[in-house]
């Protein structure tokens, strides 16, 4: 959350763009940061890291926000009712 913090910060005093940044673009695929075209204002690191860790336990989401935050907040369980367990 320091992290999100800090970012909304750099965001807001103008040194990233308001349209293209490491938040709006979140969660950054590993195949985005390979990809040999970053059209981005900002570094592929801080895309794929943006706080200090071990990068050996690095989780790389297999895909983006599902139509951007409305994806996020609308999910969908494709699995079986409760019912279906019942003995």
């Amino acid at each position: 959350m320091i992290a999100i913090r800090q970012e909304i910060a750099w965001v807001a005093s103008g040194e990233f763009d308001r349209t293209d940044n490491p938040l709006r673009n979140a969660p950054h695929t590993a195949s985005m940061l390979l990809a040999s075209d970053w059209k981005h204002g900002y570094e592929r690191e801080l895309a794929a890291y943006p706080v200090p860790m071990d990068r050996r336990g690095k989780y790389w989401p297999p895909v983006r926000r599902i139509d951007s935050a409305y994806g996020d907040r609308h999910l969908v369980c494709a699995c079986p009712p409760p019912e279906a367990f019942a003995d």
